[in-house]
């Protein structure tokens, strides 16, 4: 049975990850006019917004540049979902092909804004991530997201790992053995272990080889239309 969606109490904190400083400055800018949010935070880098999240209180909005210089297509939109609990994530970014935006749906996002939008559709989307529904841009195929495929189902279940899964799955996929994940993470090898097999369950694969094929769905290159 359908529930009433969730409302989100008014944002008065943000955190912008996008590498373009100018561009943050104008979004904090629009952050401010449009939604009232006065404390704006920025990071560059996945990973400075990831060290952001540990260190303080989470912020009430996220909103991500899915082009980042330390990660590859959605799998900063993934982590930064892992790390980030019930905070929304609002993608801004150019890519706005309608595999890319259904991508990002199932990775969980709570919105997708074309980076060059105009104020009014920034309000948009704010307003209606703050009612507990999502935002999706003019013109996307909404009929496509009904009938998700292959990739939208491999990604909807990457986004199911908890923070330290998605990370052991990212040490597979650069061809570590469990001793030697044991060793980087400084923890027992039959924890390891034992993640691995959850990963492999939640993902719905017999093998750490059909882990790792599945995890590159979420590669900008997965997500690019064929020919494109």
């Amino acid at each position: 049975m359908p529930t009433d969606p969730i409302p989100h109490p008014p944002f008065r904190s943000a955190l912008i990850v996008d590498d373009h400083p100018l561009y943050c400055d104008a979004l904090a800018m629009t952050l401010r006019a449009i939604a009232g949010i006065e404390a704006v935070e920025t990071a560059d880098r996945l990973d400075a917004a990831l060290a952001r999240l540990d260190a303080a209180a989470a912020p009430d909005l996220i909103v991500l540049d899915l082009n980042l210089p330390d990660v590859d297509g959605l799998d900063g939109l993934l982590r930064l979902r892992q790390a980030a609990g019930a905070v929304p994530v609002l993608v801004v970014s150019s890519l706005a092909e309608n595999r890319v935006i259904r991508g990002c749906l199932s990775a969980g996002a709570a919105g997708f804004v074309p980076k060059h939008a105009k104020r009014e559709v920034f309000r948009a989307a704010i307003d209606r991530i703050a009612a507990g529904e999502r935002y999706l841009p003019e013109g996307y195929d909404g009929g496509a997201e009904a009938r998700p495929g292959a990739r939208d189902e491999a990604i909807g279940r990457l986004a199911l790992l908890t923070r330290q899964q998605a990370r052991i799955l990212e040490l597979i996929c650069e061809g570590m053995l469990n001793k030697q994940i044991a060793w980087e993470l400084s923890i027992a090898e039959t924890t390891v272990k034992a993640h691995v097999t959850a990963i492999m369950r939640k993902l719905g694969v017999q093998s750490r080889t059909q882990a790792v094929l599945l995890a590159r769905e979420t590669h900008f290159a997965s997500l690019m239309p064929e020919g494109g």
